[in-house]
């Protein structure tokens, strides 16, 4: 897995990956930057969610779950002093459909922590995930 970030002009970036997609990385005005991208830190939680989210669509479409809506919320808490690591991490998962099985529904998401989602196991080792799910069942 390669992937690369150009800077542009002042604290704005382009990150892009082997995949071919890129995105804007960028700063607030506080630290020099235009308020013009992503914050590096957020794209590690939006990485989480995103690996999470996946694996759990992943395995609930496999056991035929019928999923009308599905969002994965997370919140993270920093330290206060550089270099401002995350203590704790909250991850809500927030899912909607029809005749859906608890059972399946906390199988899948206890797969994607313990087995399938890389982001969740190596964040998970340095820091607590918190996790929360709220489901809506037709």
């Amino acid at each position: 897995m390669k992937s690369q970030v150009v800077w542009s002009k002042r604290m704005s970036f382009e990150g892009s990956a082997e995949t071919g997609f890129s995105l804007p990385l960028g700063a607030s005005a506080v630290v020099g930057g235009d308020n013009d991208g992503f914050r590096p830190m957020e794209l590690i939680l939006i990485g989480l969610a995103g690996c999470t989210a996946m694996d759990v669509i992943s395995i609930l479409s496999k056991t035929k779950q019928n999923v009308t809506s599905f969002e994965v919320k997370i919140e993270a808490e920093r330290a206060d002093t550089h270099p401002k690591v995350f203590t704790k991490i909250d991850l809500e998962y927030l899912i909607s459909g029809v005749d859906l099985n608890p059972k399946a529904v906390d199988t899948a998401i206890k797969l994607s922590k313990e087995k399938y989602c890389p982001a969740q196991a190596m964040l998970g080792q340095v820091v607590p995930i918190n996790i929360t799910v709220t489901m809506d069942n037709k």
